[in-house]
């Protein structure tokens, strides 16, 4: 696949493995790049220069940068990106090596071994662009997922805990378990995912407090961005206006029918903490509002760990701004 690429684009290659290891399916070597070099590039019938190839391809998308690259091959993979930056953005060869060194996670990435908080897709997306990034990867898992893809395509994975201690779900939630891997296994920092303990502020500064690098926005933000009622408080704060809502997290059904027999249906009611639809249901009478308000409390428990819900009235068909 990558010799094709560079075919297509008019340049010469000259790709060598670190080892006598064969090459893998798709193109890639199964171990390192010694050296790539590139010819001077084709020139179009009317005299300008065929584009060069893809610069962001070169610089992320080599996996065997995500195995023992070695500080000799890095920098030999940074001045042919020199070279294809200075030709494709007219930069001076030193010029592209200093902004390779000051923006490439691959040159001067500031950890190597990073532990995923999370399972499934999320873990694997974020293995994929770890890898890439030349950093290696520890996976988490729970004793029923031990059969799950993302266990194996990590560089290490490991069991959270021993069987029966939690619950499938609440093993991505136990905060102490999964530090504790982190740290035995010399992880220099923790990613999340989305979901999970991602919004949990707690867990951010417990990350940071063992020494390791949170990748994720600070305790501070998540407190006041990642709780919604808090979310919405900020709004409020800075006259941004908000729909209709209770005052805060409520936890007795009380509180529900009286919001909604003040401000009418449909109602949303929402986990205060986490996202992604989890923990929320619409409410369209108040013969559905008992069952919701439990099942909401109940899904936002076992998904986040925190049952907190609050209302708002619900937007049908919303434009949705991120």
């Amino acid at each position: 696949m990558l010799q094709e690429y560079l075919k297509h684009r008019r340049l010469s290659y000259e790709l060598t493995p670190l080892s006598s290891e064969t090459m893998s399916d798709d193109g890639y070597p199964s171990d390192g790049i010694t050296s790539i070099s590139t010819s001077t590039v084709p020139k179009h019938q009317h005299g300008e220069e065929t584009p060069s190839m893809n610069f962001d391809y070169l610089k992320y998308n080599f996996k065997s940068l995500s195995r023992q690259a070695s500080h000799e091959n890095l920098a030999s993979l940074s001045s042919a990106n020199a070279e294809i930056l200075e030709r494709r953005f007219h930069m001076p060869n030193e010029e592209g090596l200093q902004h390779l060194k000051n923006t490439s996670p691959v040159v001067s990435k500031k950890f190597h071994k990073v532990l995923i908080a999370n399972r499934g897709e999320i873990a694997m997306r974020i293995m994929r662009t770890a890898h890439e990034l030349g950093l290696k990867t520890v996976a988490i898992y729970a004793y029923e997922d031990r059969l799950s893809m993302h266990r194996y395509k990590a560089d290490e994975s490991f069991q959270i805990a021993p069987e029966g201690k939690h619950t499938p779900v609440g093993a991505y939630l136990a905060q102490d378990d999964i530090i504790d891997i982190a740290i035995r296994r010399n992880c220099d920092a923790v990613h999340p995912g989305y979901g999970f303990l991602s919004e949990n502020a707690d867990f951010a500064r417990k990350v940071e407090a063992a020494g390791l690098k949170w990748v994720g926005p600070k305790p501070e933000t998540i407190d006041a961005l990642g709780d919604k009622v808090k979310a919405r408080a900020v709004a409020t704060e800075c006259a941004v206006p908000v729909v209709p809502g209770t005052d805060g997290p409520i936890d007795k059904l009380s509180d529900a029918h009286a919001f909604c027999n003040e401000h009418g249906f449909p109602v949303i009611i929402k986990a205060a903490m986490g996202g992604g639809g989890r923990g929320m249901r619409v409410v369209r009478s108040a013969d559905e509002l008992d069952s919701a308000f439990e099942r909401a409390r109940s899904e936002a428990l076992s998904a986040f760990g925190d049952g907190t819900v609050f209302i708002e009235r619900f937007l049908d068909r919303p434009k949705h701004i991120e």
